[in-house]
């Protein structure tokens, strides 16, 4: 299923060349910035790290702490999390399959356009169905890095705080993923996360660690080792 025209995508890609800000309506104010102005050195290559995990997996967690040691070493990132882009990006959307793809599609297309500007970004969603991640990567290209944050449902639902799995197992919320709602787990992810035994800090060096050795990410000096 087509979720955008050809042609509306065609007009999207021909007002990011020409300079021009990309329609508010579609996308957050901040978020068209960034698509725009993120710009990290010459030498690195775009590129997108998608978190995937089921909801309280640790992803965002991760993400954030990987921005920040980005930035510690001087590599920009923008960071796209699913819960807040769902206020902005994708506002009015709820929880049907066809919105959830909509909403996906989004982020991934912001998200691509960000890597063809030679920008990291970061993105932490739940994005449980396959094959719309597929689409997703398709669409960012070979610049795609999947990270599955595979962390068993029923630690999830202990670092629940919000109390959301334990509604869904009353039925007070339907749809939900991980309840009466699938995952798709990854089938070959790039990077898979271990969030038991291993802190979101240890993760977010191995991808840094990953990101350096497929040459998307240079250190400033030999002094700024990751540890």
């Amino acid at each position: 299923m087509n979720i955008v025209d050809p042609e509306i995508l065609k007009v999207w890609k021909d007002l990011l060349d020409g300079g021009k800000p990309l329609p508010e309506w579609f996308l957050a104010t901040q978020i068209a910035r960034n698509v725009s102005d993120v710009s990290p050195p010459v030498h690195s290559p775009g590129v997108c790290v998608w978190f995937t995990g089921l909801s309280g997996s640790g992803k965002s967690t991760t993400a954030e702490v990987l921005a920040g040691l980005l930035q510690e070493h001087g590599q920009q990132s923008t960071v796209l999390d699913g819960d807040i882009v769902r206020t902005n990006l994708s506002k009015g959307l709820g929880f049907s399959k066809h919105d959830r793809d909509i909403n996906i599609w989004r982020i991934g297309f912001v998200a691509s356009e960000i890597v063809r500007h030679g920008g990291l970004v970061i993105c932490a969603t739940v994005s449980p169905y396959r094959a719309t991640r597929n689409d997703v990567r398709n669409l960012v290209g070979h610049d795609f890095i999947e990270v599955f944050v595979d962390t068993p449902l029923e630690v999830c639902e202990k670092r629940d705080s919000k109390g959301l799995y334990a509604r869904a197992r009353r039925g007070e919320i339907k749809g939900f993923t991980g309840i009466d709602d699938p995952y798709e787990s990854p089938v070959n992810p790039e990077i898979r996360l271990e969030t038991i035994s291993c802190s979101p800090e240890e993760n977010a060096r191995f991808i840094v660690h990953y990101l350096i050795k497929k040459k998307y990410f240079v250190l400033v000096s030999e002094n700024n080792s990751i540890s």
